[in-house]
């Protein structure tokens, strides 16, 4: 059996369950929607480019889809939110967590994934 016979569904259904995961995104603040669409659109791209043309065109997400995908651009509004929403995860963990490490743990890497966020352009030229 070849590897490539599982491949293409392997990656329809990583796009599927990404599609899912970033509509659940819309009603929960707390889980992102625009990274799960990216990973759909490349696991669309390489099973199904006509589904992954229908991520990337939508006029709500999918200019930030194209954005990112074309130029790794993350426009500064997201940076703001997405640098508030960390602060605002990282301050309850700090308040709720009876074990002190755990909370820093997880502040540490939303630093690591600021710090990558605002490291990128904000808008394409």
């Amino acid at each position: 059996m070849s590897a490539n016979r599982f491949a293409k569904p392997f990656y329809l259904a990583l796009g599927w369950i990404s599609v899912l995961l970033g509509l659940v995104g819309i009603a929960l603040p707390i889980l992102p929607t625009t990274p799960f669409l990216i990973v759909a659109v490349w696991a669309f791209s390489r099973a199904s480019p006509e589904l992954a043309e229908k991520i990337r065109n939508p006029p709500t997400a999918g200019p930030y889809t194209r954005d990112w995908q074309d130029h790794g651009v993350i426009p500064l509004r997201a940076k703001m939110l997405a640098t508030a929403m960390m602060l605002g995860a990282a301050a309850a963990l700090f308040f709720w967590s009876i074990i002190l490490w755990v909370p820093a743990v997880a502040a540490g890497i939303m630093v690591l994934v600021g710090v990558y966020i605002w490291t990128r352009p904000s808008r394409h030229d």
